[in-house]
């Protein structure tokens, strides 16, 4: 099938989406919650379970390690098997490791269920966008875009806020514990409501025979790509570069496979005409680039905050709290306007956040010592909005021209790009952080970690700018 044409919009009532929809905000809200929530209660975890350093790392790393692994298999299987049905499991499979990890009694138990819940997330993710694509057309599909932009960027904003404040509350021995047990409840309602409000999956005459040979050359390229940088992220010495070089060869190889698999009738795991969209090969591009400076800007300043200035996790948290406010209205104002401005909006969002983050740059310069928080919440305030104007509505013109029956997996392709630029973008942030903290203290450190995110932001407004200019000349054309 091609990805390019558009299947039979859905029958759904109106009412049913938006409960469809908000099951699914709820479900993303917990997965991404979960990759920088449990930051903040490394130190609860280190004290309750006495964890050497090493395993405290792969309980951050490697929930987004096996997170980014299963992503685009995961679409695939949503868009063949059904969406609702791997929703569903996938949901259930979250909730188990959730508990899993609250129960455990030893480090390496809770490294095997945060891989575990990694697998379990990156299994849900595409089903979400998947079921918002197949649902939800027009102006509709704008709107809910914008409310899952702005639960993606309040879950990665008011993470360390909300974990910081369980640890408070709970207390620091065994507060960690409540990080992971949160979780229970609100899956086990969102199981149950789901059940009640999913549409049914439609049955195909012959199941699609899954490509298990483009399984494992993506898996074990985006490993090879993925393990050096969340060694880095940790901080350990003896990074596995040359794996890099082996990545490269494995999704060369993945790439070649899937072209020659797809020549022989067969169904592929990606295809690779989605790339010829020029809407979804630009944004897909623009979100990896973006991610990368998004998520490296929380890592450098929970650092900063908390060992520079010795803030409390909650102190740490409240200082990132107006770049989430900002994030949130602006991603629901994003949702409604989108399908005016296209991807122009999605400029505006870039330019916003390069100037809130260069100004956060500036202000801290001035050396501001623990009025460092107060100082940069309303440059912070500024870099959400711009966010916010950034994630839902390049979603939305991404996902724009892609058939609803490839949603899951173009959604999944998108997102592992995300992953990707997350890896990348923290790992070049907290690499060249940690470089200038050895030699010339904080506060170097934080304008040079500023700098990365700085950098990766300016590029994703490039490859939005020259979109843009391509998009007129072959108007013009």
């Amino acid at each position: 099938m091609d990805p390019t044409k558009s299947t039979t919009p859905t029958t759904e009532p109106p009412a049913t989406r938006w409960r469809v929809l908000a099951v699914c905000l709820i479900a993303g809200f917990m997965t991404l919650l979960d990759v920088s929530i449990v930051n903040v209660a490394l130190p609860s975890i280190q004290r309750g379970l006495e964890a050497p350093a090493a395993a405290l790392s792969w309980v951050v790393s490697g929930y987004a390690l096996t997170f980014g692994l299963v992503l685009v298999p995961a679409g695939r299987l949503g868009d063949d098997r059904g969406r609702s049905r791997m929703f569903l499991l996938a949901l259930a499979a979250f909730t188990a490791a959730s508990a899993l990890a609250g129960f455990a009694l030893t480090p390496l138990w809770l490294v095997v269920a945060r891989l575990l819940q990694g697998v379990a997330g990156g299994l849900l993710n595409p089903q979400v966008l998947g079921l918002m694509q197949q649902l939800f057309h027009g102006r509709e599909r704008g709107k809910a875009f914008g409310l899952f932009g702005a639960v993606v960027g309040i879950s990665t904003a008011i993470g360390p806020l909300l974990g910081g404040l369980i640890i408070q509350l709970a207390g620091a021995e065994h507060g960690w514990r409540w990080v992971f047990f949160v979780n229970l409840p609100i899956g086990v309602a969102a199981i149950l409501y789901g059940w009640r409000v999913l549409p049914r999956d439609r049955t195909r005459e012959a199941r699609r025979s899954l490509d298990l040979v483009g399984v494992l050359l993506l898996g074990g390229g985006l490993l090879c790509l993925l393990l050096p940088l969340v060694e880095q992220e940790s901080g350990r010495g003896g990074t596995p570069w040359w794996l890099l070089a082996v990545a490269g060869v494995l999704l060369a190889a993945f790439v070649a496979w899937e072209h020659w698999y797809r020549e022989r009738g067969n169904h592929p795991l990606v295809n690779l005409r989605l790339l010829r969209i020029r809407s979804y090969s630009f944004g897909t591009s623009l979100g990896l680039l973006y991610f990368a400076g998004f998520t490296s800007i929380f890592f450098v300043l929970a650092v900063y905050f908390q060992r520079g200035l010795e803030y409390s996790a909650l102190q740490a948290g409240l200082a990132l709290t107006p770049f989430a406010v900002g994030s949130a209205v602006s991603s629901a104002l994003g949702g409604r306007i989108v399908h005016r401005l296209g991807r122009h909006l999605v400029i505006i969002g870039l330019l916003a956040a390069l100037l809130g983050l260069l100004a956060t740059d500036l202000l801290l310069a001035t050396h501001p010592g623990a009025m460092a928080g107060a100082v940069t919440a309303a440059p912070l305030l500024v870099a959400g909005v711009g966010s916010g104007l950034v994630i839902s509505p390049n979603q939305t013109v991404t996902l724009s021209e892609i058939d609803a029956a490839h949603g899951g997996t173009a959604a999944g392709v998108q997102q592992t790009g995300q992953r990707i630029g997350s890896a990348v973008g923290t790992a070049a942030a907290s690499g060249l952080f940690f470089a200038v903290l050895s030699t010339s203290g904080f506060d170097a450190a934080i304008s040079s970690g500023l700098v990365v995110s700085v950098g990766f932001v300016a590029a994703a407004l490039v490859v939005a700018l020259a979109e843009v200019v391509l998009a007129r000349r072959t108007a013009r054309a």
